[in-house]
């Protein structure tokens, strides 16, 4: 699993959200954004207010799997999952580079860009399994733009499993926690059967 921290957080605090996730034989690689932040503004900002941070962060997601092809897991077997900045990191980056993932998991985010922007993205996800859980009432993630993100992914051919939370806030909760806990145990099952 490549897990991607949310802004002000570290790749430590990843791995702490891997242990609630309780999957010990997963592999998991954090990386960690210079200043705690993977682009300056907000996600909704113009994509160019957020250069050159945004390209740097996505570059960071393509090394990581590039590291973990190397290390024989291939983008099939693995899963891409972000908090916050780091879930609207991770969505960017399947739909700019769509193909099978194990799975794609975003936890209060959304595709970045402007409201308009084009979502018109090239290749298929393939019917990588996406799940996208957020508050009605975030503060930092509009409703409408989880809605956004999800027909996007599912015109990329993505398996969407969209979660609205009343009044939860900008956190976690363990109906997302049991979720992303069966993604990942059919995706270890997938592996073993290989």
């Amino acid at each position: 699993m490549l897990m991607v921290h949310g802004r002000g957080a570290t790749a430590m605090s990843m791995f702490e959200l891997a242990d609630v996730l309780a999957q010990p034989d997963m592999a998991y690689l954090a990386p960690e954004a210079a200043g705690r932040t993977w682009y300056p503004q907000s996600f909704l900002a113009p994509i160019e207010n957020n250069e050159p941070g945004l390209s740097s962060g996505l570059q960071a997601i393509a090394d990581g799997l590039d590291h973990l092809a190397a290390a024989g897991f291939p983008s099939e077997y693995v899963a891409l999952l972000g908090f916050s900045q780091g879930a609207c990191l991770a969505l960017e980056f399947a739909a700019r580079n769509a193909r099978r993932y194990g799975a794609v998991i975003a936890l209060s985010g959304g595709l970045i860009g402007p409201e308009g922007t084009s979502r018109t993205y090239a290749g298929s996800l393939e019917g990588t399994p996406v799940f996208l859980g957020c508050s009605d009432t975030d503060m930092h993630i509009p409703l409408a733009r989880v809605r956004e993100s999800a027909e996007a992914l599912k015109r990329l051919d993505a398996s969407v499993d969209t979660r609205i939370y009343p009044g939860m806030g900008h956190t976690i909760n363990d109906d997302e926690v049991k979720a992303v806990r069966g993604l990942l145990a059919t995706l270890q099952t997938r592996g073993e059967t290989t």
